[in-house]
């Protein structure tokens, strides 16, 4: 039987709901996920694979109007990885139908060459009548290949809308192995994983000026590994909320973190938490290059 393999992008505002549909089709965690919007900053693959091919789901920063050079980074990385796809999907939310911001990514999406699914998010928040709604707006705008309603929480249509992408990718071979499930090497998803409880644990205190960086990774003996990572934020501060009173706040992002990073590596985890300040970070192409911001 002739296999098909191909890039599918997604593409949308921020905090529709793209991390949790690619951890959904992968069956785990490879991109973080939080309530605050522009939680993704890098491009992220999830690999799909079953016997009728393989897809390479890219995750992108959500498209927003940048105020810092790392968000000009994010804008940029989501517009290269749309252009580079085999399938765009366009990932709006039922909840908040067209809003500000849209009309610009559907001017974008004019200039892309590959199909394009409208891929209608969080139905489960609201009835029916309001998804057609949400349909209404979207599809008076731009002609798309696929129109597709799902709950990317509750799993609901994702599969459906993974058969009908295969439908449009070329036939090729698979590009990773079958048991791969991301290209990202684990000392970023570690780091991710960090700065996702860095963000759940502060909630509004600090907003996204933290940066994880993951400084030694080894094993040791008894099954398990050290891992030394630095919370860095950009203002004094910040740091204080991210310690907490007596290192409380730290201690709870490390022991949630660490749990993660356990289920991810499946070994004893020993995580070694600093925090450190880097003035002005987002705007300073050196501090950027150095996060992996290039």
């Amino acid at each position: 039987m002739e296999t098909k393999s191909g890039f599918a992008s997604i593409v949308g505002r921020p905090n529709v709901g793209k991390s949790t549909f690619l951890n959904t089709v992968i069956g785990q965690k490879v991109a973080i996920v939080s309530e605050k919007p522009q939680t993704t900053r890098n491009r992220i693959q999830g690999i799909y694979t079953c016997e009728q091919g393989q897809i390479i789901f890219i995750d992108t920063p959500g498209i927003h109007r940048p105020r810092h050079k790392l968000g000009e980074y994010m804008v940029r990385t989501a517009h290269a990885t749309a252009r580079e796809a085999d399938v765009v999907l366009y990932m709006v939310s039922a909840k908040d139908g067209m809003e500000k911001g849209d009309e610009e990514i559907i001017e974008f999406l004019t200039k892309t060459s590959a199909p394009v699914f409208l891929v209608v998010n969080k139905i489960d928040l609201v009835d029916q009548d309001e998804v057609s709604r949400c349909i209404g707006s979207f599809q008076s705008r731009f002609r798309f290949a696929e129109t597709w309603p799902i709950s990317a929480i509750m799993g609901t249509n994702v599969h459906a809308l993974i058969r009908k992408i295969l439908d449009y990718l070329p036939v090729g071979p698979y590009y990773y192995p079958p048991d791969q499930v991301t290209d990202q090497p684990e000392r970023f998803i570690v780091a991710e994983l960090i700065r996702e409880k860095a963000l759940y644990f502060t909630r509004e205190e600090v907003p996204h000026s933290l940066a994880v960086e993951v400084e030694e990774m080894k094993e040791r003996k008894g099954n398990t590994v050290y891992v030394r990572a630095v919370v860095f934020t950009e203002r004094d501060s910040q740091k204080a909320i991210v310690i907490g009173k007596s290192g409380s706040m730290l201690k709870k992002i490390g022991e949630a973190a660490r749990l993660d990073i356990e289920s991810l590596l499946g070994v004893n985890v020993y995580l070694d938490l600093w925090v450190k300040v880097r003035k002005g970070w987002r705007n300073a192409d050196a501090y950027l290059r150095g996060f992996g911001y290039k």
